[in-house]
């Protein structure tokens, strides 16, 4: 990816959705938003995200004169009841017992805000999840590891044992990890593009 004349800004301190930045290639900061990840209830799971999404982007954008910042939040949804990160290991357990051999939905929304002029764009992708039936040894265990503790629904995908709990999805695999990273790189290249021109760079 092209580097632009201005920081870039993560407003996340997931290392999932690092991660997945680094791989296509970006150059950036670390600067965690104060937002709390509070769910409306009077809005729609997909208003929600993206909602969040922007205000994490610009709580980290008022500190700043120039830059672009990336915000982004993620939430799994199973009979309309939202699941964030579970507070405990019990939550974590009842969770995963409640998500074995049935599907469930991840929502995951991003934001792009320029400090400089207040522009933004908003945009999600949700992705269909099913789990296989689990074993209450097989759940215990994995709770046990401390691994749900910082994952919306108790369960990652991509870097640890929760990804054999996975038997199907229908969508996007990297919304489920935390960032759904072709919609986002095409909408970025559309958001800073003529930026470096702009600023007499290449």
């Amino acid at each position: 990816m092209r580097p632009l004349p201005v920081p870039v800004i993560l407003a996340s301190r997931s290392p999932r959705r690092s991660q997945l930045l680094r791989q296509i290639g970006m150059q950036f900061t670390v600067e965690p938003s104060g937002i709390e990840e509070r769910i409306d209830a009077s809005l729609s799971f997909e208003e929600n995200v993206r909602r969040l999404a922007l205000h994490k982007a610009e709580d980290v954008a008022h500190r700043r004169t120039e830059g672009i910042v990336i915000g982004s939040d993620t939430i799994v949804v199973i009979d309309g009841d939202v699941l964030g990160k579970p507070a405990d290991a019990a939550e974590a357990l009842r969770m995963l017992r409640r998500l074995s051999g049935r599907t469930h939905t991840v929502y995951t929304g991003f934001a792009l805000v320029d400090c400089a002029d207040g522009r933004r764009h908003i945009d999600h992708q949700e992705t269909s999840v099913t789990f296989r039936a689990l074993t209450d040894d097989e759940i215990a265990d994995y709770v046990a590891g401390g691994s749900p503790m910082d994952k919306a629904g108790a369960y990652g995908i991509q870097d640890d044992a929760g990804a054999v709990f996975v038997e199907r999805i229908d969508g996007c695999y990297y919304t489920v990890v935390g960032f759904p990273l072709a919609k986002f790189h095409t909408a970025f290249l559309s958001f800073t593009d003529g930026l470096g021109q702009s600023k007499g760079t290449l």
